[in-house]
């Protein structure tokens, strides 16, 4: 491998949920490689702290940010108009962001919390950057998704699990919907120059769900001390995925410890990917976008 100091000079990147966690490792290593490094986060305060937290460990003054919660499509739209007018183009996009939600709510949309942000957050985003991905070609895109998609269903009909709800079930349903995102946006983007793949990063000893309090946080604070990786160890896979030549031309894979695996089989159903899809479009509006454009 090439001097990995400067392995990422030139490059653009953008981490989504990136002031905690695997997101901040990323972001960090990222920019210790020379990248010109931008972050998003949901918290004005603790975004701008991240950033000079960043650029003091990278000794890399290229470190930008975007303020946004990216359940909001609203946000989702304004971050994504923010980075294409100060940036021409995108070369990596890490799609980190996400949370755990073990009680029911709803986005500002109207839309069920886990997956208005842990998929359509994703989606949505893609979406509205592919033109600067485009521009930075052969460009990346890098989706955590989790084992969690394993034992997932998926109920197109209730996507948003308006009936017997379950905080991991919709936790589950939004990782598999990473992966089905992953493999049908490789599909379309093929002979295109941009890869998509999507990666495990592990049981990480994050704050990860641990914000929803009660025993249920309790419960999950204590099993990440007892058998939970560091954050540096599991942002390993992002950053290889967004960096390493090792990877370059490799699209619509899953990836765990820096290795492609297998994922479910119901995460490789392609009619189940195009369905999603089209769903996908019609809640975040792009498929009104879409129409009027032909």
């Amino acid at each position: 491998m090439e001097n990995k100091k400067t392995i990422m000079q030139g490059k653009i990147v953008l981490v989504t949920g990136a002031t905690d966690g695997i997101g901040k490792i990323t972001a960090r290593e990222l920019a210790k490689m020379g990248a010109t490094t931008v972050i998003a986060g949901r918290n004005p305060e603790k975004t701008s702290r991240t950033v000079i937290e960043i650029r003091e460990a990278s000794a890399n003054p290229n470190v930008d940010l975007l303020v946004g919660d990216l359940s909001s499509q609203a946000d989702v739209r304004r971050v994504a108009a923010e980075f294409v007018q100060r940036y021409d183009r995108l070369d990596v996009l890490v799609n980190n962001a996400g949370a755990y939600f073990m009680k029911r709510a709803e986005s500002v949309d109207g839309i069920e919390m886990t997956f208005a942000l842990n998929h359509l957050g994703y989606f949505l985003l893609t979406h509205l950057l592919l033109d600067a991905l485009k521009a930075g070609s052969p460009a990346r895109i890098v989706n955590v998704s989790s084992a969690a998609h394993l034992g997932a269903r998926m109920n197109l009909n209730d996507l948003e699990m308006k009936s017997g709800f379950s905080g991991w079930g919709a936790y589950a349903q939004s990782k598999l919907a990473n992966l089905l995102f992953t493999y049908e946006l490789s599909r379309q983007l093929e002979g295109q120059k941009i890869t998509v793949n999507a990666l495990h990063p592990g049981f990480v000893d994050t704050n990860f769900g641990v914000s929803n309090g009660g025993l249920g946080g309790m419960l999950i604070s204590l099993a990440q001390k007892v058998g939970a990786i560091s954050p540096e160890e599991g942002a390993q896979t992002s950053i290889c995925l967004a960096s390493s030549p090792e990877v370059e031309g490799i699209s619509g894979k899953y990836f765990s410890k820096n290795k492609v695996v297998g994922s479910s089989r119901i995460s490789q159903d392609q009619d189940l990917a195009r369905a999603l899809w089209e769903r996908s479009l019609e809640l975040t509006g792009l498929a009104e976008r879409q129409t009027a454009s032909r």
